[in-house]
């Protein structure tokens, strides 16, 4: 796996370079040499935040925690995306490296109960071309945390989001 440390307005000392390798080893059994992960350390108030993204066969694997220290935020991220890989291990076997899930693997961690992800509901609606700012303003009246729109810009579909830290995020495809 291919590993970025970026540190935000900050430098990253290298003892916390080498923790992020040696834990992120430990999914090498999941991915192949292709996967890329991104580690982003930052702080926030008196917090101490790191983001974890890992991209393989396609699929993206995120987590970002907030704790005291590095180490524990790191541990706290590691612990997530192994949840994320157990809670969808069947889906994912398909994409990522063959024999990811191996038997030892299944016995070493209690499963989790399988989800049904079936559509519960479908709501459809008339998209008329908006700025983003008309969009952010939509979703805002409606109480909703994203909301999808036609960007009167370019004439693509994107979503604007309320992320975590109150600001607003764009999705937009890429041409």
């Amino acid at each position: 796996m291919k590993i970025t440390v970026v540190g935000r307005q900050m430098s990253v000392r290298d003892s916390l370079k080498a923790l992020v390798e040696k834990k992120l080893s430990k999914f090498d059994r999941f991915f192949d040499e292709e996967a890329e992960a991104t580690v982003k350390f930052g702080h926030v108030r008196d917090l101490e935040r790191l983001e974890i993204t890992i991209s393989a066969g396609g699929t993206l694997f995120r987590c970002e925690e907030e704790s005291s220290s590095f180490e524990n935020a790191m541990d706290e991220c590691i612990e997530s995306i192994e949840r994320q890989l157990r809670k969808n291990k069947t889906r994912l076997e398909r994409r990522l490296r063959a024999g990811a899930f191996a038997p030892e693997y299944d016995t070493a961690v209690d499963p989790l109960p399988e989800e049904d992800n079936s559509v519960i509901r479908v709501k459809t609606f008339r998209m008329k071309p908006m700025t983003p700012d008309e969009a952010i303003l939509q979703m805002n009246l409606l109480g909703h945390n994203f909301f999808v729109f036609t960007n009167s810009e370019n004439e693509s579909t994107c979503v604007v989001y309320r992320r975590h830290d109150g600001n607003y995020g764009m999705i937009v495809p890429e041409e």
